[in-house]
C-alpha cells in the first residue's frame, strides 16, 4: 500500500534537508576531494541525488522535461564512469543547491496529483537519497574530514521525543554513553541467544508498503538450531585479536583474505593506531581513545572472518541473521511462521529502540537499547552498525529487476550481504528483511559483525 501524501511529503522534505546539511560545513577544497575508488566527489554526489529524484519521480512517473538540459551528461551514474566524475564541468555549488531545492519543491507540488502506482518512484528517490546521505557522511570519515554539523539534531525531524539522550555517542554535540543497568559486568553484553530450527520465510512479502527488488519474494528456507551472539563484537574483543598477532597468523585467514591483508599491509582496523600500549581510533578528523564496549566498525569481511577463526566462531548466514532478528519461538520448539518487521515487533523505530537517523555521529556501546531486543534476546540488530553475514549477495528465486535495473542486478555474485543498519541509516529505510551489500574488501562503511557458535 503506498504511503499517505502527507508522510511522503514530509520524507521528501526531510531527506533534502539532511542532504543540504551535509554540504553546509564543506570547505572549498572539499567539493571535489581526492579521486578514490570508494568515494564520489561531494559536488557530483549532491547533483546526482537531485538528478535521481528528477529522473524517476518527475520525468519517469510524471512525464516532465528535465529542469536543466545538462543533467544527464553530468549525473547519470549508469552512464558516467566513476573516475571521470572529477573532471566533469559540474555546475557550481550554488547552482547545484538550487537544483536540489527545485526538484524537491516540484515533487512536493506534484505528489497530491500523482497516481498511487507512481508514488513508488517518490519513495524510491527518498530512500536512494537516504543511502547517499550515509555514504557522504562515511566518506568524510574515509578522507579524515571534519564531522558533518547539525545532523544529530535532525534525527528528530519527524517530531519524535529525544528519548535516547542518555544513550548518545561521543560524536558531534553528543554525550558519552553511561552504562545502563542491563549491562553485564564490565560493560559488555555477553552470551549467545539460542534460535530454534525450522522453516523461515526469508525475504519480504507483497503486503509490505515498500520493498527493493532483491528482497522479492519471501521463500522458505530450513534452518538448523543455532546460537548467535546477543551483541556485535566489541572493540575490546577485537583489540585482543590484534594484540595476539591476529593479522600475522596465516592460519586465521582465507586465501582471499590473506591476499587482501598482504596487499593492504593491514595490521589493525582501518582507523586504528597505537599510542604506546593503548590504541587510538580516528573519529573523522580527530583521534580518540578506543572505546572498549562499542562495536568494532570499519572492518572488511576478511577481517571479520579472521576474527571468527581466532575466536572459534563463525559469521551467521543471512537467513540465520534474519531468523534471529525477525523470528519468534513457535510450537514444538521450532520457529513460528510469523516474522516481525523489526526486532522488537511491528511498530516503526523510535529513539528508545534503535540508534538510527544520525542521532549521534558514532556508535554506542553494545549493551544500549535493550527495548529493541529481538524475541530471542539479540540486541541492536537494527541500527548502530551494519553487520557482515556469511552469505554472498545473490538473487532470490524468481528474481526480476524493478524499473531501476541497476540497483541490484549488476552486483550479484561480487558483493556480500550486510544486514541491520548503522547510526547513520534512516529508520524509514531499514527493516529486518532489508538487504544491503558491499564488496568483501570494503571497510569504509560503518560495518561491524556478530558471531555464531560453530
Amino acid at each position: 500500500m503506498p504511503r499517505a501524501d502527507a508522510l511522503l511529503t514530509t520524507w521528501v522534505s526531510d531527506a533534502r534537508r539532511r542532504t543540504l546539511e551535509l554540504v553546509r560545513s564543506l570547505r572549498e577544497g572539499e567539493l571535489l576531494g581526492p579521486m578514490l575508488a570508494i568515494v564520489n566527489p561531494p559536488l557530483w554526489e549532491l547533483g546526482h541525488v537531485a538528478w535521481f529524484e528528477e529522473r524517476w519521480a518527475l520525468r519517469h512517473a510524471a512525464g516532465r522535461d528535465p529542469l536543466r538540459a545538462d543533467v544527464d551528461a553530468h549525473y547519470d551514474s549508469s552512464a558516467i564512469p566513476h573516475d571521470t566524475r572529477w573532471s566533469l564541468p559540474l555546475p557550481t555549488l550554488a547552482d547545484t543547491e538550487a537544483y536540489l531545492r527545485a526538484t524537491s519543491a516540484a515533487v512536493q507540488e506534484l505528489l497530491p496529483r500523482l497516481p498511487e502506482r507512481d508514488r513508488y518512484f517518490v519513495e524510491l528517490a527518498v530512500l536512494h537519497e537516504d543511502m547517499h546521505g550515509e555514504a557522504m557522511a562515511f566518506s568524510r570519515q574515509t578522507l579524515g574530514w571534519a564531522a558533518p554539523s547539525g545532523l544529530g539534531e535532525m534525527g528528530r525531524a519527524e517530531g519524535q521525543p529525544d528519548e535516547a539522550a542518555p544513550e548518545r555517542a561521543g560524536g558531534l554535540g553528543g554525550r558519552r554513553l553511561s552504562a545502563p543497568p542491563q549491562y553485564d559486568v564490565g560493560g559488555d553484553l555477553t552470551g549467545d541467544a539460542h534460535v530454534p530450527g525450522g522453516a523461515l520465510r526469508l525475504g519480504s512479502t507483497p503486503d509490505e508498503p515498500w520493498v527493493f527488488d532483491n528482497e522479492k519474494w519471501a521463500h522458505e528456507v530450513v534452518l538448523e538450531p543455532f546460537s548467535i551472539a546477543r551483541a556485535p563484537v566489541t572493540q575490546a574483543r577485537y583489540a585482543a585479536f590484534v594484540e595476539e598477532d591476529g593479522y600475522r597468523r596465516r592460519e586465521l585467514w582465507s586465501d582471499a583474505g590473506w591476499a587482501w591483508r598482504e596487499a593492504q599491509g593491514a595490521e589493525a582496523p582501518a582507523y586504528w593506531r597505537r599510542d604506546g600500549r593503548t590504541w587510538l581510533r580516528r573519529d573523522f578528523d580527530r583521534w580518540v581513545p578506543l572505546e572498549p564496549h562499542r562495536p568494532v566498525v570499519n572492518v572488511c569481511l576478511h577481517e571479520a572472518e579472521a576474527y571468527c577463526r581466532f575466536a572459534r566462531r563463525r559469521l551467521p548466514t543471512e537467513a540465520e541473521w534474519e531468523a534471529a532478528a525477525a523470528g519468534e519461538p513457535g510450537p514444538g520448539g521450532k520457529l513460528a511462521p510469523r516474522k516481525r518487521r523489526w526486532p522488537w515487533g511491528d511498530d516503526p523505530p523510535g529513539p528508545g529502540r534503535a540508534h538510527l537517523d544520525f542521532r549521534a555521529l558514532g556508535a554506542v556501546d553494545v549493551g544500549a537499547f535493550a527495548a529493541g531486543d529481538s524475541a530471542f534476546g539479540c540486541r541492536q540488530m537494527i541500527g548502530n552498525v551494519w553487520e557482515w553475514t556469511a552469505s554472498p549477495f545473490l538473487p532470490f528465486p524468481g528474481f526480476s529487476a524493478d524499473p531501476y535495473r541497476d540497483y541490484s542486478q549488476p552486483w550479484f555474485g561480487t558483493h556480500q550481504v550486510v544486514r541491520g543498519g548503522s547510526f547513520a541509516t534512516t529508520g524509514r529505510l531499514v527493516r529486518n528483511a532489508f538487504r544491503n551489500f558491499y564488496e568483501p574488501h570494503r571497510r569504509d562503511p560503518w560495518i561491524g559483525f556478530r558471531t555464531c557458535a560453530p
